[in-house]
């Protein structure tokens, strides 16, 4: 991730951007993600939603407090630079604590086994991974959309970069509380209906934010928006801890992980494609009607 970082100061053409997304996402993000996901739930027999949740919360942290940071840093010193700053920040922190990651002791002996171990889930564990991956495409999907274009859409209301920022960080923030207690209430009323409340309410919310002119209103929406998306995401990753064994948890948290953050990347183009397509749309009749 930090080398990504670094190359994405240098870069100087579209493609180079793209590519170096890609390894950032690919060989960086991801590879810390899965398995951390997939080894913190299996450290605990009671309440492996509420840790979960906890564990995920510090994703949520980052992604409201980095966007603000990058936005003061490109304001002050210009996108390259803020790249640099990035680079060595995650260097700095992110590493170091890669170190005090362990193994917990019943994802280790399920790997080294050749037994399965019992589950009490009514259907295979395959077919509980395709579900779960269908799911989670279509509410990353619904996501993405706010995520990725609340920033332009505000300042090109005319609201500041700085006020732009400080409403995606409020949703982000206040997502760290919706994924510990997304991840707690999938331990008190079951994973997937859980998911299936959390799912419901960001979809809801997400209707809202093309209308809300407030500034205090979009407080409010983003605060909303960030608990029930937040709460996806923890109860999606409790699905998949509960519904396969610990020997296949890796892989099941990757796969639902791939999954996901391809409905991430399909929901912010499609959201700046039908954007775009409704002011070419918008346009277009307006210049027939000047005309005639």
């Amino acid at each position: 991730m930090s080398g990504a970082l670094f190359l994405l100061s240098k870069h100087s053409n579209l493609t180079q951007f793209y590519a170096l997304y890609f390894l950032f996402g690919a060989f960086g993000s991801s590879l810390v993600g899965a398995p951390l996901y997939a080894n913190v739930g299996f450290w605990f027999r009671k309440n492996p939603g509420l840790a979960i949740g906890l564990a995920a919360s510090g994703g949520a942290a980052g992604q409201g407090i980095v966007p603000y940071i990058c936005g003061r840093l490109i304001e002050t010193n210009g996108w390259q630079a803020a790249y640099v700053y990035l680079s060595f920040l995650y260097l700095v922190m992110a590493l170091p604590f890669a170190f005090l990651i362990k193994e917990s002791p019943r994802r280790n002996s399920a790997r080294l086994s050749r037994f399965s171990e019992p589950r009490d889930f009514p259907i295979s564990e395959k077919e509980a991974i395709i579900w779960i991956c269908f799911a989670v495409i279509f509410c990353c999907i619904c996501m993405s959309v706010p995520i990725v274009h609340l920033v332009p859409l505000l300042t090109d209301r005319g609201f500041s970069m700085e006020f732009a920022t400080s409403v995606l960080m409020v949703a982000m923030l206040v997502g760290i509380l919706g994924r510990i207690l997304g991840g707690k209430l999938g331990d008190m009323i079951g994973a997937l209906p859980a998911y299936l409340i959390m799912s419901a309410g960001q979809t809801i919310l997400v209707l809202w934010f093309p209308y809300v002119q407030s500034p205090i209103v979009l407080y409010i929406l983003a605060a909303c928006f960030g608990f029930a998306f937040s709460g996806v995401m923890s109860s999606i990753l409790v699905c998949a801890r509960m519904m396969v064994s610990a020997k296949l948890a890796g892989r099941a948290i990757s796969f639902t992980s791939f999954f996901g953050w391809f409905g991430m990347g399909t929901g912010g183009f499609l959201g700046g494609y039908f954007l775009t397509l409704q002011e070419t749309i918008f346009y277009h009749f307006r210049w027939r009607a000047l005309l005639a």
